[in-house]
């Protein structure tokens, strides 16, 4: 009995050891991958020009945001587009306009009015999030009207974020890096920050929902003051024209709206964007009720819907990757690229319906849709006075949700058992007559003037 204590002893010790020896080898390959990181966000001149605190500054943005995102995995804000019946998923479509409807009128122009204190308007962000998780950490599960106020409150606060960064961009460009490279690197650290935070929150969430919360308050705390330190160069003024509309190019007149060539771009990003919503809804909904032949039974059709709509995901990241490295992407070329492209895999989906098609439909879609996407923020920053910055992000970002929306309504629609066999055709057809009508109002023969500040894209 002695000796076999003795044996269990040893055991036990050797285990403690392993497990002490494993533990320092992952710490230190976290601090590690941690530097490696730090030293990536600051290349190519990012820590001299002080993008690389912005770059970490959205990776903590996407960190928060998405621990809020799980621990209201199992309210109504998400029950609705996981239940499987369209009524909910209508309801849930149109909640995601509301933080869009305010950021548009209210919002953006209120960041335009505060363009000399962009760090208190970003660090304003993040405070009122890390208050409004702190209320909703006591009202989680209790049916209280505080919930859904807090709840679109973070969402309004994230948009907002979100214009009030794409307006700070410029300001930190370093000499060495375009300007499509830039906000790809920012993108980029945001996906790093969510991938590391999302265990956490998750980890927070298993003790309770109320506790994923509480982290989220946390790191948006964490945020807030990263967000006042920022360099002083975001709130410069110097080169800026002090200006709420954009010049005529040939008569000079002062006009209101959008500039032609943003105006064109924001026009071709709706293509992908509304392929986008239809194909997430459309393909749930088909998938799930008339899998391919094979993927009958329910779990399969489960890993089905996973794997079209994942592919989509996986494109938007590598999209992310490609953006960050590319040295050189044309935005007005690309945002016309992106939806032929789109049309394409449409098409050969809507012929070739199988497996395979359908997964390279959604790693176009998705792919094309974020490099749409970044080639227009480069525009907006290019094209636009810096003073209407903030107003131009934000009609752009409702213009683009509102494209997503109605291509989720559409896909919802064109889902039920009757009609689901002309989804895609209708969507490729749809999607064609749009692109005529993009190229059709193409002002690149016209001569056109370039206000705003001289960056590279």
């Amino acid at each position: 009995m002695r000796a076999v204590g003795t044996g269990l002893g040893t055991g036990a010790k050797a285990t403690a050891r392993g497990l002490k020896a494993t533990a320092v080898v992952t710490g230190r390959a976290s601090r590690a991958t941690f530097r490696q990181a730090r030293k990536a966000a600051g290349a190519q001149g990012a820590e001299r020009s002080g993008l690389k605190r912005l770059i970490e500054l959205a990776a903590c943005n996407a960190a928060g945001d998405s621990a809020f995102a799980i621990a209201l995995a199992g309210t109504v804000f998400f029950a609705g587009a996981t239940s499987g019946e369209r009524g909910p998923v209508l309801l849930f479509l149109g909640l995601t306009m509301v933080p869009f409807a305010i950021v548009a009128p209210l919002i953006g122009p209120f960041l335009d009015r505060f363009s000399h204190g962009r760090r208190w308007a970003i660090g304003a962000t993040f405070a009122l999030r890390a208050f409004l998780c702190w209320v909703l950490a006591g009202t989680l599960g209790d049916g209280s009207p505080w919930f859904y106020v807090a709840a679109l409150g973070v969402l309004v606060s994230s948009k907002a974020y979100g214009v009030a960064k794409a307006s700070a961009v410029p300001r930190l460009l370093p000499h060495e890096i375009t300007l499509v490279k830039a906000n790809g690197r920012v993108a980029l650290a945001g996906v790093v920050g969510a991938c590391v935070s999302a265990p956490l929150a998750g980890a927070a969430y298993w003790i309770g929902p109320e506790w994923a919360c509480r982290y989220a308050f946390l790191v948006f705390i964490v945020g807030t003051v990263a967000a006042i330190v920022l360099p002083a160069e975001v709130d410069s003024s110097s080169g800026e024209e002090s200006v709420d509309g954009h010049r005529d190019s040939v008569t000079g007149a002062r006009r209101a709206g959008l500039p032609p060539r943003v105006a064109f771009a924001l026009r071709a990003n709706c293509g992908p964007r509304l392929l986008s919503g239809f194909l997430t809804m459309f393909m749930t909904f088909v998938l799930a009720t008339e899998p391919l032949d094979g993927w009958e039974t329910k779990t399969k059709s489960t890993i089905l819907v996973g794997l079209v709509i994942g592919a989509a995901g996986l494109g938007n990241t590598v999209g992310i990757v490609v953006a960050s490295l590319a040295r050189k992407i044309n935005p007005a070329v690309m945002v016309v690229v992106a939806l032929l492209a789109d049309i394409v895999a449409l098409v050969l989906a809507t012929i070739f319906y199988s497996l395979l098609p359908l997964i390279l439909l959604g790693l176009t879609v998705g792919l094309m849709q974020y490099l749409a996407k970044v080639s227009l923020d480069s525009t907006i920053q290019t094209g636009v006075p810096v003073r209407a910055h903030a107003s131009a992000f934000a009609k752009g970002d409702t213009t683009l949700q509102l494209a997503w929306v109605v291509g989720g309504f559409l896909g919802v629609i064109l889902s039920y058992p009757a009609v689901n066999n002309l989804g895609l055709a209708f969507a490729a057809v749809l999607l064609t007559a749009w692109a005529f009508f993009v190229l059709k109002t193409n002002p690149a023969r016209k001569p056109t003037a370039q206000p705003g500040p001289r960056v590279r894209v």
